[in-house]
């Protein structure tokens, strides 16, 4: 049986932006056993391991709905580009001379970072899945994983096959591990084969992740040839039969809203689109009747996989847009943080006793968060990866007073040489284009 760990004298800050004082919270199993008003806390549970938290928060961990995590191998190598320069010049051409080593490492260095920040649960798109795999398993993040699937590659078929054998194979692996089908976007599984995803993905009882309406190109691209917008592609070929984790969706259009279901959620980006210059979209016109949460993209696209900066960014620039600084409050983008934890099957995003215990132990008594009027606004405006003290997931700290179980020094040197060869390496010829 797992030790029992007390979370004693904490705040709590809840998932609908509560901020409860003086609270020993007790964890075991994996779970949140119970909580108690300190005060009132007669001391009957014992515990194994005392956390004092009189000057800490503990809120739910952080939810990255979207990201393409082995992509840190790829931080700053395309900057000041075009979206199209972006991925056909750059990106897809080195990707084609992946290994599994770059994959792996890219990996880890993601998790680590977003560790860092108090992520405890991601949504992976992306290929090298049995290396994302590993990763994960072995730093105890959690993971729901969507293997990408271009329809347009020459060796589709093959793919497929491999996709669903290797999800079937690892489904019940952990509960720490999750899947969706990963079609890459309408525009790069042309003809029938987004179709053939779609059916897939309802034969095994899988969820779907894909790009959908990120630029505004390629709504009128999708206009031109079909008819259709993006999601009514997709709807077209059956995807909302599923649910859906729709990557940005940043120009969504009103005929689009028509298409979405309960369980349709978006992964919100807003770095990537302020660095692409992708445009305003008309996702901020809309977004009060969308579910989402933030996601961080990949970190070649982004930078950073933190998805506090990311909500940051949502905020500002609704201010910005519609020039009013009474919008887009500090107590409604951390319920829409907290809300993406409801686009995993994991029940994690919530402080209840039997909730799994996938914490984050803030520390804002710092000299970029402090005084301290509202924990939620230091949270949201100014903090960083320094705030965070303890990440717990499951019951685990994968950050400890402050430092990684992950050797970060090792696995930075390992990075160096890779980098060093993928340069020497150069770029391939990419079978897809943007």
């Amino acid at each position: 049986m797992d030790k029992t760990i007390l979370l004693k004298n904490a705040s709590l800050l809840t998932e609908d932006a509560k901020c409860v004082q003086n609270q020993n919270l007790y964890v075991r199993d994996g779970k949140i056993l119970k909580i108690l008003d300190a005060s009132k806390d007669s001391g009957e549970i014992p515990a194994e391991e005392t956390i004092d938290c009189s000057r800490y928060y503990v809120s739910p961990g952080i939810a990255n709905l979207h990201a393409h995590t082995a992509m840190n191998i790829f931080k700053g190598i395309a900057e000041d580009v075009t979206a199209d320069a972006w991925f056909n010049e750059m990106i897809w051409p080195y990707e084609s001379k992946m290994t599994d080593e770059d994959i792996y490492t890219g990996t880890l260095l993601g998790i680590a970072e977003m560790l860092n920040n108090g992520v405890t649960v991601f949504a992976d798109h992306y290929f090298g899945e049995e290396q994302v795999l590993r990763a994960v398993k072995e730093t105890g993040i959690r993971g729901d994983l969507a293997p990408t699937l271009f329809g347009a590659s020459s060796d589709f078929p093959e793919r497929m096959a491999k996709v669903r054998e290797f999800i079937t194979e690892h489904r019940e692996d952990s509960d720490r591990v999750a899947f969706h089908m990963g079609p890459h976007a309408n525009y790069t599984c042309p003809g029938d084969t987004l179709g053939q995803i779609v059916d897939a993905a309802r034969d095994m009882k899988l969820p779907i992740h894909l790009h959908v309406s990120e630029e505004d190109v390629q709504v009128e691209k999708a206009r031109e040839e079909t008819g259709l917008t993006p999601f009514g592609i997709l709807d077209r070929a059956g995807g909302f039969d599923c649910p859906v984790l729709v990557g940005h969706g940043l120009w969504i259009e009103e005929e689009d809203l028509k298409f979405l279901k309960e369980d349709t959620w978006f992964a919100f980006c807003p770095k990537t689109y302020l660095k692409l210059a992708s445009g305003k979209g008309g996702f901020f016109d809309y977004y009060k009747s969308l579910n989402f949460g933030f996601g961080t993209d990949g970190a070649a696209s982004s930078n950073t996989l933190n998805p506090v900066e990311q909500a940051r960014l949502f905020a500002l620039l609704g201010k910005y847009q519609d020039r009013d600084s009474s919008k887009y409050a500090a107590e409604e983008i951390w319920k829409h943080l907290m809300s993406g934890h409801r686009a995993f099957p994991f029940g994690t995003g919530r402080i209840a006793e039997g909730a799994p215990a996938d914490l984050v132990i803030w520390d804002l008594y710092q000299p970029d968060t402090f005084p301290v009027y509202s924990p939620i606004s230091a949270i949201l405006y100014s903090s960083s990866s320094r705030n965070v003290r303890y990440t717990m997931v499951g019951g685990d700290f994968l950050k400890y007073d402050g430092k990684l179980g992950i050797d970060e020094r090792e696995l930075m040197e390992r990075a160096v040489s890779l980098q060093k060869a993928l340069l020497a390496r150069g770029k391939g010829k990419a079978e897809i284009f943007y």
